[in-house]
């Protein structure tokens, strides 16, 4: 029985804009997703998620990962647990990973992190259509992550502390629709789209470098210019409007959606001075504050 976990992500600037090619900062956090697995004599393949919908994504990452490391096997069991619930923080990709790794550790195969990320990404574009990889990227490296060019450029940002706090919306996002909804806002207006895009672009150059500082005033502003290119974009909500506008008023120096929009979580950035006044402010007004830790270590056995 071979164990391996990968964990979950949040996205910190550059929604939406990533699927077109555009930069993004991600952060692995350690609510981790686990796949059990080994060799059956059956010849079937079976898939036990109790605790997730992601059996297409797992399904997937056997399909291609036997055809792309030449494995032949009697059949599979396969269990996963997930820490990650429904709050958007990446199971799918979580999952896919995972299962990956799981499969080149059963069978004795050597893959880099590179090789696992392009799979990967092969695995979530297979079952649902798109995907620009940075949540792939976060599974495998772990850590808080530049993703740019698609993928071509992966690049780690090393970090003492993120002093992130995670509020839950209690609504699931649709994150098909959203991405779909954008896309077809770009063709409506593609100059004042791309705009917006080519501007989320240069903040997440700019909130890099305040990153790698850890200049957490200037991320904290960035965060902020992000939301509004975000509510320019129409993935906004009232209640997430109302977390923000919580967390700010209580000290936090930035707030923002993280992910599609339209649900699942709110990211603050507030100092421990802050930490308390800004995640009583968010439970104030509906928030369920997640007790996780970002920049956590990628996928491992």
């Amino acid at each position: 029985m071979i164990t391996v976990s990968a964990p979950g992500k949040l996205m910190l600037m550059g929604e939406h804009a990533v699927v077109y090619g555009y930069p993004c900062l991600v952060t692995a956090v350690d609510r981790r997703l686990t796949v059990s697995m080994e060799e059956a004599a059956d010849g079937e393949v079976t898939i036990d998620a109790p605790e997730s919908n992601n059996t297409r994504f797992v399904a997937e990452a056997i399909t291609l990962g036997t055809a792309a490391w030449g494995i032949n096997h009697h059949g599979l069991h396969i269990a996963t647990k997930s820490e990650l619930g429904n709050y958007g923080l990446g199971s799918s990709a979580a999952a896919t990973v995972a299962t990956l790794k799981a499969l080149a550790v059963l069978f004795q195969k050597e893959i880099s992190d590179r090789e696992l990320f392009e799979l990967g990404r092969r695995v979530v574009v297979a079952v649902q259509g798109n995907g620009s990889g940075f949540d792939v990227a976060a599974s495998v490296w772990g850590g808080t992550l530049y993703f740019a060019d698609g993928g071509k450029t992966i690049q780690p940002i090393e970090l003492e502390e993120l002093p992130l706090l995670v509020a839950y919306s209690g609504v699931k996002a649709d994150t098909v629709n959203l991405v779909a909804a954008v896309a077809q806002k770009r063709k409506q207006y593609p100059e004042r789209v791309e705009r917006v895009f080519e501007s989320i672009g240069k903040l997440v150059l700019q909130a890099k470098e305040a990153l790698m500082k850890q200049d957490w005033e200037r991320f904290g502003k960035y965060m902020d210019f992000n939301q509004e290119y975000l509510r320019d974009l129409g993935v906004s909500t009232q209640k997430l409007e109302s977390f923000i506008s919580a967390a700010k008023h209580a000290g936090a120096l930035g707030a923002k959606l993280s992910g599609a929009g339209g649900g699942d979580c709110v990211i603050a950035l507030a100092t421990k001075d802050k930490k308390q006044e800004t995640r009583n402010a968010l439970e104030e007004v509906g928030g369920e504050v997640l007790e996780l830790v970002p920049n956590a270590e990628g996928v491992h056995p």
